[in-house]
């Protein structure tokens, strides 16, 4: 009797740590689309409803992207996929053309879950940075509700949170600071143990599949666990000038004051509007 005891317990300890061990080994790369609206509010004057639709329409479009995340269990890298349809989403009708910068394909995000810290490669008029700064936390909040995405069955998160941004006054000559509310949808699957995401999410118990965040989706199409042909290998971005998150944001806002005043008063040139959005 005491034998069947002993081996009781060594089974109960063994099926605990097998998985537990196996976890913390886990790397895997995760496949994703992504797809956002997009929504032009401007005087009719200015732009017909047609033209407006069809600018929409011809953006929605291009913006479809494809983007991979590596993963260990405490890093990650995200970057967009190669592809041959890279580079800024323009649109045009009736002699009106939007252009929107959806970010360069070889900039990569990194994150370091253990001590919290990440680093971005961006660009400003010209100019290469590497964001390096502590991750922001979301407070998420589970409601419950579950979905099967591919062969996973994926749990539902939200979050909210106010923040400050600028956008184009009504006559599109200057921008104003304004308090936006930012709603966030993601769903989880606690199948594959790990806490990271696309883009900037993170921090949930277990790999996020879906995103849907102000008008942009990003879904998981594929994911690959440990794979043995390629494994995963994460290696940090190093391009660009050291900068904090505050830093790059007062070279942001500076680099787009200096595109208007140079779309300012120049008659006979079209109408164009440069856009950015994130990655």
């Amino acid at each position: 009797m005491k034998a069947k005891i002993l081996l009781l317990v060594s089974l109960f300890f063994l099926s605990v740590t097998i998985p537990q061990a196996i976890a913390q080994g886990l790397t895997g790369r995760a496949y994703y689309k992504s797809s956002s609206q997009v929504k032009i509010s401007m005087d009719s004057t200015k732009m017909a409803p047609e033209q407006m639709a069809e600018i929409q329409a011809q953006l929605k479009k291009q913006m479809e992207r494809n983007y991979i995340l590596s993963f260990t269990q405490t890093e990650s890298t995200w970057k967009q996929a190669e592809s041959l349809g890279g580079g800024p989403a323009t649109a045009s009708s009736g002699g009106m053309t939007m252009v929107i910068n959806t970010g360069n394909q070889d900039k990569i995000l990194y994150k370091n879950l253990a001590d919290q810290s990440f680093l971005r490669e961006e660009e400003v008029m010209g100019k290469e940075f590497l964001i390096k700064d502590a991750l922001e936390p979301s407070e998420w909040e589970l409601t419950g509700e579950t979905k099967k995405i591919g062969n996973y069955t994926a749990q539902k998160a939200t979050y909210s949170r106010i923040v400050d941004s600028q956008r184009f006054s009504t006559g599109m000559t200057e921008m104003e600071n304004v308090k936006d509310t930012i709603r966030v949808t993601a769903w989880f699957t606690p199948e594959i143990p790990v806490s990271h995401g696309p883009d900037n999410f993170f921090g949930l118990p277990g790999l996020i599949l879906e995103v849907q965040n102000q008008g942009r989706i990003l879904i998981c199409e594929k994911i690959e666990l440990n794979p043995s042909t390629n494994p995963v290998k994460i290696e940090q971005p190093k391009k660009g000038k050291v900068v904090n998150r505050e830093e790059f944001r007062a070279m942001q806002q500076e680099g787009m004051k200096q595109m208007m005043n140079q779309y300012q008063g120049k008659p006979g040139e079209g109408n164009q509007f440069t856009i950015r959005i994130g990655n």
